[in-house]
């Protein structure tokens, strides 16, 4: 998936050291004793008051952390970032500037997740409105025959694992929220199709795209599936899955198969954990090949998962502490705290997918040789959710 990515160097130059947020008031450094989640946030909010120009799903991301973080402290500063930049967005009347329904782009669903509690604080129509008509792409988005959602129109007949993320959570919350019960049987439908089509019955991970029509050049033409096991993208799949359960109905027919579903990838998950850093490589089932390195946004995203998972009850309790060495490998390894006392994330793939104008064929080739950057949203983000599972 693409995002355009600003450099940190831009963004600090542009304001002063004493960086304004949203309203005027100073965003202060954040302590050393205070929580990492809290820590990355001020961070953010110091770099970009503005944290994305257009709908996006990496915005997305990073509001849905900053917003948990303000729920966490009780300090409204962080709600009111979150407000300030999705109101650059949404207009009054609910449309949403930069989003266009009939791109059809699954991507474009994400940062939809921040309307429902900016509902519930403001009860602003302007919000609920925005919902319905992200709600009104998935109604009328293509589908493959057995009705998964393409990742966009313009990827006809492919299911990525990323896509699950991108669309789920917000369509299990909308469907919770506004009283749509029927629509958890489609709900379900994404993440069984793609258990059944793009899962390694070997390791238990699941490979990054399935092209049902078997025509794409980076798709088997036995099985439609992409070449390798990306970190990231199964990361999408296991937040998807932990965040989706949190709305479907206890009594739902597919609810147990979800579970078991989720069991069985933690599992495989936890068997590819590097075991000196607890961290995860970005092509997870080949970690001593050459080129192989690992990965801050995966890692982030599996930390996230599995610890959201055991303090649930749908994993056993032990998975708490996979968690937390993965954790402790982040602080140890990829973290750096810069002198004026930002927060950096290092070693995050700033981005891949499969196909289009560039032609990404989903090889180990292809994996390993896309940049790797620093404090890229979709690291920053997952980061900053983990932090606040775990309590760091």
């Amino acid at each position: 998936m693409l995002h355009r990515v600003v450099p940190i160097a831009l963004v600090l130059a542009t304001f002063p050291p004493a960086v304004r947020a949203q309203g005027g008031a100073a965003v202060p450094r954040a302590a050393a004793n205070e929580p990492w989640s809290v820590r990355m946030a001020e961070s953010v909010m110091r770099r970009q008051p503005i944290v994305h120009e257009e709908w996006d799903y990496t915005a997305g991301l990073i509001l849905l952390g900053i917003d948990q973080v303000g729920t966490l402290t009780g300090d409204p500063r962080y709600q009111r970032y979150v407000k300030d930049n999705m109101d650059r967005l949404v207009a009054p009347d609910g449309s949403i500037r930069t989003y266009a329904l009939d791109e059809y782009n699954l991507d474009q669903i994400n940062q939809g997740r921040l309307l429902f509690p900016l509902y519930a604080r403001t009860r602003d129509l302007r919000y609920r409105k925005a919902a319905e008509l992200l709600r009104e792409q998935l109604r009328t988005h293509p589908r493959t025959k057995e009705g998964g959602f393409w990742h966009k129109k313009v990827y006809p007949n492919q299911m990525w694992l990323d896509g699950l993320y991108m669309a789920e959570p917000f369509y299990a919350q909308y469907a919770r929220t506004f009283n749509e019960p029927a629509a958890f049987d489609d709900i379900t439908r994404q993440f069984l199709l793609l258990a059944r089509h793009a899962r390694d019955p070997r390791t238990g991970l699941l490979y990054h795209g399935w092209d049902e029509s078997r025509t794409q050049a980076w798709a088997d033409k036995e099985t439609g599936l992409s070449a390798s096991v990306w970190g990231r993208a199964v990361g999408w799949y296991a937040m998807a899955l932990v965040d989706v359960l949190d709305f479907l109905p206890e009594n739902h027919a597919d609810r147990a198969q979800l579970v078991r579903v989720f069991r069985d990838l933690a599992g495989a998950i936890a068997r590819v954990q590097d075991p000196v850093t607890g961290l995860w490589y970005q092509v997870l089932d080949q970690p001593s090949r050459a080129g192989n390195y690992l990965e801050a946004s995966a890692s982030s995203m599996f930390i996230y998962a599995l610890g959201k998972g055991a303090r649930k009850g749908y994993l056993p309790a032990d998975y708490r502490a996979i968690a937390e060495r993965g954790y402790d490998g982040i602080i140890a390894r990829l973290i750096t705290v810069e002198p004026d006392g930002l927060v950096t994330l290092g070693g995050v793939c700033q981005v891949a997918g499969l196909g289009g104008k560039q032609q990404r064929d989903g090889s180990f080739a292809y994996y390993v040789g896309e940049p790797v950057v620093a404090n890229d949203p979709k690291g920053v983000g997952a980061f900053i959710l983990a932090s606040v599972e775990l309590g760091r």
